[in-house]
């Protein structure tokens, strides 16, 4: 009966001095290149960069979706923490909208981590707990916030979800030529949930110039498809 191992790819036994080595190299190098390209990356790009073969990879990662767990499993972990602290909050708008800048910060830091929140990805099991807990998260936040009459009442979790979804996947784009304007998009959206009066935005509106270069970094030749 095969039971799993240390490597968490199935084996009796712990690995190899040299094999524990290689699995290290091909998360850190998985890492790097998700960071740059995304998780659709090849992964002989990721192979290459950690200097063993595609039969190493395959044998310590037999699926994508299990490369991608070991190497987002830690960050996802800490934003089902992040989760729980903004369940926590007194006031559920502040609760909503800091744990939301938190995620956002961290999609425009990483486009691995973009793409895991904002696309269909699969094969992941901490990923799939995380996504579940993150629409029980913004439900339990908005809900709480409509009680208090501090939203409209005819908002839903999907909706924002949805809405959360489509700017985040336009972050790494603008965030390559105007590092702070997701930020006033995101308050613009959550603004537009409110029933009270809105605050001001928190940074300076993007150019007509600027939004040009932001929409070419969103087409085909954009950062990761080059």
């Amino acid at each position: 009966m095969c039971t799993v191992g240390r490597d968490g790819t199935g084996g009796s036994a712990p690995l190899r001095r040299d094999a524990r080595r290689n699995r290290e190299r091909l998360i850190a190098a998985a890492r790097e290149v998700y960071a740059e390209q995304g998780v659709e990356a090849p992964l002989d790009d990721i192979a290459r960069r950690a200097g063993v073969g595609n039969a190493t990879l395959y044998r310590h990662f037999p699926t994508r979706g299990a490369l991608i767990e070991a190497v987002f499993r830690d960050s996802l972990t800490e934003t089902l923490r992040m989760g729980e602290e903004a369940r926590l909050a007194e006031d559920p708008w502040e609760g909503l909208t800091a744990y939301l800048e938190r995620i956002f910060e961290g999609l425009a830091a990483d486009r691995g981590a973009n793409d895991l929140m904002t696309t269909g990805a699969e094969g992941s099991p901490s990923l799939e707990e995380l996504r579940a807990h993150n629409r029980e998260t913004v439900d339990a936040l908005l809900r709480r916030a409509q009680q208090q009459g501090a939203v409209r009442p005819d908002v839903t979790a999907e909706d924002l979800l949805f809405a959360l979804a489509a700017l985040g996947r336009a972050v790494p784009a603008s965030a390559a030529v105007e590092p702070a304007a997701w930020r006033r998009c995101l308050a613009l959206l959550l603004d537009g949930l409110r029933a009270a009066p809105v605050r001001p935005l928190p940074a300076p509106p993007v150019g007509f110039g600027t939004l040009e270069q932001v929409l070419r970094e969103l087409g085909p030749s954009g950062p990761g498809r080059r």
